[in-house]
C-alpha cells in the first residue's frame, strides 16, 4: 500500500515541485517527472495513492488487532493454564461419561451440547448451553485422570475469553455488525493495494530493472521519499503473495463477499459437507440405550442418556477418527451422536461420524479426503489465516506479514509528507496527489473492458465497489467545481488537493 504519488512516469504536479535540499529529503524535478506519463500508469497511481490514504488506517488497525490474535494459544497457555492443562498425566483417563457426571455435578443447569475429551496435558472440555448465554456456552474443564472440575469459563464454541475477546477485536471492533464494515473494506481493498503497488514498482524499474533492484531497497539513496519508497515497495514485494492471501481468506468469512463467496460454493456443490446425524428408519433411536440404560440426570428429559458417551467415543476411534474431536451430543431420540475431528494443525484432521448410540454403530461418515476442492482450500485458507495450519511457524509468518504491513503504511504516509512543497512561496502540509484525467490517455477499449471488469469485482465485493463508486463521484464533483472555478478567473485553487 502507498500513498506515494510518484510513481512509475507519472509527472510531478507543478505545485508540488520543490527544490532539492538533502537535509530535508526534498528532490530536483528531472526530465522524466515532467514528461507525460501513460495513462495507465497515472491512473494506477492516482488509485493505490487515493486508496492507500483511504483504507490505510483500516489496513492498519486489522494489522494491530491480527498481530495481538496472531498468539492466542500462547496468551490461553498464560492466563488459563489451571483449566486448560492437568498438573499429572500419570495413570490411565477416567472413563469420559464419569467426567461429564462431574461436571454436570458442578453446572447444574443448562443443555449439554458438546464434549471434547483431553488427552496428554490437555483437560477434558464439556459444554453447556443456556438460552441468555446465546451461540456462547458455560465449558467445565474435567481432568480427565482424575475426574475432577479444574475450572468453568464462558466460551464461543470452545474459544477462551481472552482468545473470544481479541477475535472480535480482529473482526468488528467489538461494535457488532457495524463494526464487521471496517474489516471487510480492509480485506476488500488490500489486494488492490498490494497488486496495483507491484504494477507501479515494476514499471518504475522499467529502464534499469534487476532482481537486486527489483527486491531489494536502494540502500544507496539518500534520506528522503526515494529511500522511503524503496522500503515500502520492497516491502511490499516480499510480502505480497502472504498479503494476497490474507485478504482473499478474510474475504470468505466477511459479511457481504463471504455470503457471495458461500452463494459461490453452493452453487458449485463445493460446500463444506456434514454427516447425516437423522436416525429415522433405523433401529435405534430410543431413549438411553441397551447397555447404557437408567435415568442419569436431568439430560435424559432430552431423550439423551450421557452414560452413552464412551460407547460412542470407541465407536469413532474404531472408525479411525483419531487425535481431539468434538462429540455433538443430540437433544432428542431421534439424532444420533456426532464425532468430529478438530486437527487444525497440518495434516488437517476433519473426519466426521454419526453414531447410533443403541447399537454403537456408525450409521453415517464424511472424510474430509471426499471434500470438494474448494471446501477443502477453504479450510486450509481460515486455518492459515487463524495461524493453526503450520503450529509456530505459522502464527511467526502471520506476524511479520503483520508488522510489515504495518512498516508500508507508515512508510507511505511518511512518503506523502516528505513529498510536500517545501518552498517558501508552495508551502504545504503534505505531498499533492496524481493529476486526475488518467483515463483520458487509455484507449475507449481498454477502457470499456476495465469498466465491467470493475463493475463485476464490485458486485462480488460490495465494499470495494461502493467506496471506488462514491470516490469516483466525489472526484468527478470536486472536478467539476475546480474546472468551474478556473473558467471563472479565480486563481487562488490549485488541482492539487482533489
Amino acid at each position: 500500500m502507498s500513498v506515494n504519488s510518484e510513481a512509475a512516469g507519472l509527472p510531478e504536479p507543478d505545485d508540488s515541485v520543490a527544490e532539492r535540499q538533502t537535509d530535508r529529503g526534498t528532490e530536483v524535478p528531472t526530465a522524466r517527472s515532467a514528461r507525460q506519463a501513460s495513462g495507465f500508469g497515472a491512473l494506477m497511481a492516482r488509485l493505490h495513492f487515493y486508496a492507500g490514504v483511504l483504507v490505510a488506517p483500516f489496513l492498519l488497525v486489522a494489522a494491530v488487532t491480527g498481530l495481538l490474535y496472531t498468539f492466542t494459544p500462547q496468551l490461553d497457555s498464560l492466563v488459563y493454564d489451571k483449566e486448560l492443562a492437568v498438573a499429572h498425566t500419570t495413570g490411565s483417563s477416567r472413563p469420559l461419561a464419569e467426567q461429564v457426571a462431574a461436571a454436570r455435578a458442578a453446572h447444574p443447569k443448562g443443555i449439554l451440547v458438546a464434549v471434547r475429551p483431553g488427552s496428554g496435558d490437555s483437560t477434558t472440555q464439556v459444554d453447556f448451553a443456556l438460552p441468555e448465554l446465546g451461540e456462547k456456552a458455560h465449558t467445565v474443564y474435567v481432568d480427565p485422570y482424575t475426574g475432577k472440575v479444574s475450572g468453568q469459563l464462558t466460551t464461543w464454541y470452545g474459544s477462551t475469553p481472552l482468545k473470544t475477546w481479541l477475535d472480535d477485536l480482529h473482526r468488528n471492533l467489538h461494535l457488532g455488525t457495524v463494526g464487521r464494515y471496517y474489516s471487510e473494506i480492509a480485506a476488500s481493498w488490500l489486494w488492490v493495494l498490494v497488486l496495483g503497488g507491484l504494477v507501479l514498482w515494476w514499471r518504475r524499474q522499467r529502464r534499469t530493472r534487476t532482481a537486486r533492484r527489483l527486491l531489494l531497497p536502494d540502500l544507496a539513496a539518500k534520506k528522503g521519499v526515494r529511500r522511503t519508497r524503496s522500503r515500502h515497495a520492497v516491502t511490499g514485494v516480499w510480502l505480497a503473495i502472504g498479503l494476497l492471501a490474507l485478504s482473499a481468506t478474510g474475504l470468505t468469512w466477511s459479511r457481504f463477499a463471504g455470503d457471495h463467496f458461500t452463494q459461490a460454493l453452493d452453487a458449485l456443490r463445493s460446500h463444506t459437507p456434514a454427516v447425516s446425524a437423522s436416525l429415522s428408519g433405523t433401529s435405534g433411536g430410543a431413549p438411553g440405550s441397551h447397555h447404557h440404560g437408567g435415568p442419569a440426570d436431568s439430560d435424559t428429559a432430552h431423550g439423551v442418556d450421557p452414560k452413552a458417551i464412551d460407547g460412542v467415543l470407541d465407536a469413532a476411534r474404531r472408525e479411525g477418527l483419531s487425535g481431539p474431536v468434538t462429540i455433538g451430543v443430540p437433544q432428542d431420540h431421534t439424532t444420533a451422536w456426532t464425532v468430529s475431528q478438530t486437527r487444525n494443525l497440518w495434516p488437517v484432521g476433519r473426519d466426521s461420524v454419526a453414531v447410533d448410540a443403541s447399537t454403537d454403530k456408525v450409521i453415517d461418515r464424511v472424510d474430509f479426503a471426499d471434500w470438494p476442492v474448494l471446501a477443502k482450500l477453504t479450510r486450509w485458507g481460515v486455518n492459515a489465516h487463524m495461524g493453526t495450519l503450520f503450529g509456530l511457524v505459522n502464527q511467526i509468518g502471520l506476524a511479520v506479514l503483520a508488522i510489515g504491513l504495518i512498516f508500508m503504511i507508515v512508510w507511505g504516509y511518511r512518503m506523502w509528507w516528505q513529498r510536500r512543497p517545501t518552498r517558501s512561496d508552495r508551502r504545504a502540509l503534505l505531498g499533492a496527489p496524481p493529476a486526475r484525467g488518467a483515463w483520458r490517455g487509455i484507449p475507449s477499449w481498454t477502457l470499456a473492458a476495465g469498466v465491467v471488469a470493475v463493475a463485476g469485482v464490485g458486485w462480488a465485493l460490495p465494499l470495494f465497489g461502493i467506496p471506488l463508486a462514491a470516490f469516483l463521484a466525489a472526484d468527478i464533483v470536486v472536478g467539476a467545481v475546480r474546472r468551474r472555478r478556473t473558467a471563472m478567473g479565480p486563481t487562488g485553487m490549485s488541482d492539487s488537493a482533489g
